[in-house]
């Protein structure tokens, strides 16, 4: 599916170079169709040896593609559209934001410019094409969303959702994995006490995870059904989950989320 487009990737962190990699990798864009911004430009260097394009100016970086990409923290965004401001256009781009807690109308108060936006919320999963990206936006075109979502698919799993969800899917999907990886980390602790060398404990701990988030994706099946096949009467494993309910282990998790997604939706209006 390869495309004669040009993309510019504004804000090459994490997600914005895993991005560029994966849609590399899915061999949709060549290096040469991919323009990679940041300040430090030399912190680039590699990139550019493999026929990227790099650079410190974001508002020549629009000039030249017909996708833009914005990939920064939310403080920094205002800023930056005031940048690119006089090179957008509005019949040539498409705004990409992954920007947390901005909503389109935002983007496009900011810029002064009625231009198709697209918010796409990935998480750092991407780094391995593992991503769960939700997608959203007010004004896009449906073949400019089914562009993003394929995009996004090629680093991923992703999905539509309504706009005003954006901020909780930041929550479940994007701080959700440090939220997993704390309860992997809490397991292989729990594998040290009881006997195991940590290393080994981490690993037994981050494969049974893997195993049991595949059983609810591959079966299309429901944690308790799983649940219920691995606890009999009596036995150790409701004894175990008995006592992390008694603390608290269900509802902090679900304090957490609601916590990550209030944090989120205040992100950019209190910079």
């Amino acid at each position: 599916m390869e495309t004669q487009q040009h993309i510019a990737i504004l804000g090459s962190g994490n997600i914005g170079l895993a991005l560029a990699k994966g849609l590399v990798k899915a061999q949709i864009f060549k290096p040469q169709q991919i323009t990679l911004t940041r300040r430090n430009v030399t912190a680039l260097a590699d990139l550019e040896a493999e026929g990227y394009n790099v650079t410190g100016d974001n508002a020549l970086a629009v000039s030249k593609a017909d996708i833009v990409v914005l990939a920064i923290l939310p403080q920094q965004l205002n800023k930056l559209l005031d940048e690119i401001q006089p090179t957008a256009n509005k019949t040539k781009h498409l705004l990409i934001s992954v920007v947390s807690g901005v909503s389109c109308q935002d983007i496009r108060n900011q810029l002064d410019l009625d231009v198709q936006v697209i918010r796409a919320m990935p998480n750092t999963a991407i780094a391995i094409g593992q991503s769960m990206t939700c997608i959203a936006t007010d004004n896009a075109s449906t073949e400019n969303i089914s562009l993003v979502k394929s995009l996004f698919d090629t680093v991923g799993v992703s999905i539509q959702i309504n706009e005003e969800l954006m901020t909780s899917a930041t929550a479940l999907c994007a701080c959700g994995i440090a939220f997993f990886l704390r309860s992997i980390r809490a397991a292989s602790q729990g594998g040290t006490e009881i006997g195991f060398h940590a290393h080994d404990a981490l690993k037994m701990a981050a494969q049974t995870a893997k195993g049991a988030a595949d059983l609810l994706l591959q079966l299309s099946s429901h944690p308790e059904q799983e649940i219920d096949k691995v606890t009999s009467p009596k036995g150790c494993t409701i004894a175990g989950l008995n006592e992390m309910e008694h603390n608290g282990f269900s509802s902090a998790m679900i304090k957490g989320i609601k916590m990550s997604a209030e944090k989120a939706g205040v992100l950019y209006k209190s910079e």
